[in-house]
């Protein structure tokens, strides 16, 4: 089994469709790859929990969705992506965790459907457990150990005997369920189980580091405390003991698995003279009869007891901060990588953005050509359009219509061949019954007219003058154009009107129906 399912394609288009980045994030990061979580999904979630606007519930109920899944790949990826949010993303996250009554339910999760089921599953059921106590912690402190501060002016070195001892106990519980993985370097054959070692190592470093200050701190307050207190914080630091000794067994595993050797601490356990002065003064407590150390021997024994465990929390202390050094150097590099080749494409990207905007900038348009005004409100010439090619006309019903040969839509349109312009006419013009105009002197024009402003510009010598008659050729305006009548000498005009049009005209396609606006009058 290896890449997406088209299960996993599906259910993150349906997602995509529904517009819930989280839910397609979370899907893309548990698909059936066995390989673990990709990181830039998980980039998101992080930076998801950081925002006010998300809604956390439902990232972490979309997290517990893909935990009933029946493969253990999903259910396995599904507990690494909530483990690493849990540890670098918002607490807000981890408080929810916290707040829940039952978190992950997978003690009785089996996957018999595939070849490394039964293996993977015992370790999802242990994996899970240890969620579930990293969150209990949480919700009985209020804090997570594994981020809390540390040092001599830390948290458990500061904390006082009574919340002390009831604080211990809850951190020795999460490193149990915690070591209770007990994957042996056999079992670590594929990057799911990988990528969850990974992360319960680093979880142990950082937990153990507070949980070997807080004994620091119990056994400097020993010898002042009382019976009960003592036989407590005796029981507590037995229990250390032995986890200590389990630890050093994890810690061979990472390094046997390739984990760096600088990132492993070392343990350095209290001499066994310690444990011995403990129950002496415990004994002594009680009223048993039993030889009882001086104090300068008590006092070296404790002192030398706490150098060996500050020398350890040293050691834990360094490999933490060099983790985290490693990991934030890690997010830069590839933060500057994936950086770096958007910032090289956008700088060849710029010339060509802009060429195309000025090569695709047209040389005269329908409103300078016809009218209009310029950018000093004067009003614009008549201009003959610079194209390669002729503009394209819409069609007309029943005729085919011509661009730049006016004569030849003329004729296309009436059906007949232009007569002589100027003093004759073609008779195509007369109505049964309608007295035929000859021009000359009586011939006026009362409301066609052209304004002295326009100098139309000289039409090729093949076109024919204008003719000053009702046209139907639409689109074709014939407005400012009387005036070469005039030029011609055929036809004398009366003293123009100023009228401005702004817009052409559309002519009606039937030349014997009143035309709206300016009409024509003979006289």
């Amino acid at each position: 089994m290896s890449g997406q399912s088209i299960t996993d394609r599906i259910a993150a288009a349906q997602h995509s469709m529904t517009g819930s980045a989280i839910s397609k994030a979370v899907c893309k990061a548990t698909t059936h790859e066995v390989s673990g979580p990709k990181k830039k999904h998980l980039d998101y979630l992080i930076h998801c929990t950081n925002e006010m606007n998300v809604n956390v519930p439902q990232l972490a109920d979309t997290l517990f969705e893909r935990t009933v899944n029946s493969s253990w790949v999903v259910v396995f990826k599904a507990l690494i992506t909530t483990h690493h949010i849990m540890m670098y993303g918002n607490e807000r996250f981890i408080q929810y965790l916290a707040s829940r009554n039952t978190l992950f339910n997978l003690n009785n999760f089996l996957d018999k459907g595939a070849l490394q089921g039964y293996d993977m599953s015992t370790f999802i059921r242990r994996y899970s457990r240890y969620l579930n106590e990293k969150a209990l912690s949480y919700r009985l402190v209020a804090v997570d150990f594994t981020k809390m501060k540390r040092g001599i002016d830390g948290v458990m070195r500061t904390m006082n005997t009574e919340k002390l001892i009831k604080t211990l106990p809850i951190i020795q519980n999460q490193l149990d369920a915690l070591l209770d993985f007990q994957a042996n370097p056999n079992e670590l054959t594929n990057g799911v189980i990988n990528a969850a070692f990974m992360l319960l190592f680093k979880d142990s470093i950082r937990l153990f580091a507070a949980y070997n200050e807080g004994v620091i701190n119990l056994l400097e307050k020993y010898f002042d405390m009382k019976k009960n207190q003592c036989k407590d914080a005796l029981d507590i630091y037995k229990k250390f003991l032995y986890r200590m000794t389990k630890l050093s067994e994890f810690l061979k595993v990472a390094e046997q698995v390739g984990i760096d050797q600088g990132d492993i601490p070392d343990l350095t356990q209290a001499p066994s003279s310690l444990l011995e002065a403990l129950e002496q003064h415990l004994a002594s407590l009680e009223g048993k009869k039993t030889k009882e150390l001086s104090a300068d021997n008590r006092a070296n024994t404790l002192s030398n007891a706490v150098s060996s465990l500050s020398n350890t929390g040293m050691s834990f202390s360094s490999s933490s901060s060099r983790m985290d050094e490693k990991e934030k150097q890690q997010a830069l590099e590839e933060e500057q990588a994936r950086l770096m080749p958007n910032l090289t494409s956008d700088l060849f990207d710029l010339q060509p953005a802009f060429v195309p905007a000025v090569q695709s900038t047209p040389i005269s348009t329908a409103s300078n050509a016809w009218g209009g005004h310029d950018a000093l409100g004067d009003l614009l010439k008549p201009t003959v359009s610079v194209h390669s090619q002729a503009p394209v006309m819409p069609p007309h019903n029943g005729s085919k219509l011509l661009a730049n040969d006016l004569d030849s839509s003329l004729a296309n349109l009436v059906g007949s061949e232009p007569a002589l312009w100027g003093n004759t006419r073609s008779d195509m013009w007369t109505q049964p019954g309608e007295k035929k105009l000859t021009g000359g002197t009586n011939w006026q024009s009362k409301t066609m007219s052209s304004t002295t402003a326009w100098s139309p510009a000289p039409l090729p010598p093949a076109a024919p003058a204008p003719m000053a008659f009702p046209m139907t050729t639409p689109q074709v305006p014939v407005y400012g154009m009387v005036s070469i009548l005039g030029q011609m000498g055929g036809v004398p005009v009366m003293t123009q009107q100023p009228m401005l049009y702004n817009q052409p005209v559309l002519r009606p396609t039937n030349p014997f129906t009143p035309i709206p606006g300016a009409q024509m009058q003979f006289m």
